[in-house]
This record gives C-alpha cells, structure tokens and sequence, in this order.
C-alpha cells in the first residue's frame, strides 16, 4: 500500500546523458509507450462499449452475444499486456515498500537493481514462452472454441509484444545506473 511518495521514486530523470544508445532506446520507447496507452485507452472504451452493447442486446432484443465477450476479452488483454512497458516506465508496477524507510539511499538503488535483474528474467522467460505460444498458435491455425472463432494468434501475439516491450523497459532501467544515469 502507497501512502506517499516512495524515496526511490523522487529523482526525475530516468535516462542516461547524451545522445548515447541507451538515451535515444529510452526516447524511443517512451514514444512508444505514449502512442501505445492511447491505442490502449481506445481499446477499453471500446471494450466498454462492446460490453454494453452486449449486455442491452441480450436485455432488450433476446439477441445473441456471439462475438462480443470474446472481442473484449481481446481488446482487454491487448490493452492489459501492451501497456505494461509503459507502467513499469512510471514504477506503477507492484513493489514491496516496507524497507525502502529502513534502507539507505545507496541500499535502496541496489535493492532496485536486483529486483530490476529478477524481474527481468521472470518476464524475459514469459515473453519467450509467449511468443512460443503465438507462434505455435498461427503455424496451427488454432482458434477459440466460439462460434466467432477469432485466431488465437491475436491475443497471443498482443502478450507476446508486451512482454517484450516490458522487457526493454526493465533492461533499459538495469542499464541506466550502470552507464551513470539516475534510475526513476
């Protein structure tokens, strides 16, 4: 639970100085990451919308919802995995805060590096393991079990992707410190 600012998330810059690669990697991806929260934002009002349609569709005409949970479970999980580089760029990612009062400034950014190297392994195995899956999922021609049956391929390759891009984003804040710059 966050009460207040964390001390390890007061310093503002979080790239490297210069026009070095790590700095224009992090532009870039920032860039990224802005164009890909409002896509995102679109696909939960449409999300909403295909819900809501769905719900008074079944409520007031008696007519069946064939496409619509699956179409927004699409949309959601797209919006969910795609922005999650984009999260973890603003530290809104869950975090354990009980030590961060306990620990000095210097134990605070080791500790963050360390979390930052595991959390790097765990997603870069998902993003493995995603792809894998989206790859397996087009190669078949495997789709969902409704009568829609929309490629299973989409949704996967959506989690693969962000995945990928929440790994560059975890990489590029391992990197940062130990090319000198001040870690967000």
């Amino acid at each position: 639970m966050m009460h207040g600012p964390v001390a390890d998330q007061a310093e503002t810059a979080s790239s490297a100085a210069g026009n070095t690669p790590v700095a224009l990697l992090g532009r870039a991806l920032s860039i990224c990451n802005n164009i890909i929260v409002v896509f995102a934002s679109l696909a939960l009002v449409a999300a909403c919308v295909i819900l809501s349609y769905s719900v008074l569709g079944r409520a007031l005409f008696h007519s069946p919802n064939y496409w619509q949970d699956e179409a927004a479970v699409f949309l959601l999980v797209g919006a969910t995995f795609m922005t999650s580089a984009y999260v973890q760029s603003q530290r809104g990612h869950v975090s354990i805060e009980a030590f961060v009062g306990l620990l000095s400034a210097r134990a605070n950014a080791i500790r963050l590096w360390l979390v930052d190297v595991a959390s790097f392994a765990f997603c870069a195995f998902f993003a493995w393991k995603s792809w894998t899956l989206a790859h397996e999922a087009y190669v078949d021609g495997q789709v969902s079990n409704s009568m829609w049956s929309p490629p299973l391929a989409i949704p996967y390759v959506l989690m693969a992707l962000g995945m990928t891009l929440l790994c560059a984003q975890i990489l590029l804040q391992i990197i940062i410190p130990l090319t000198g710059g001040a870690r967000r």
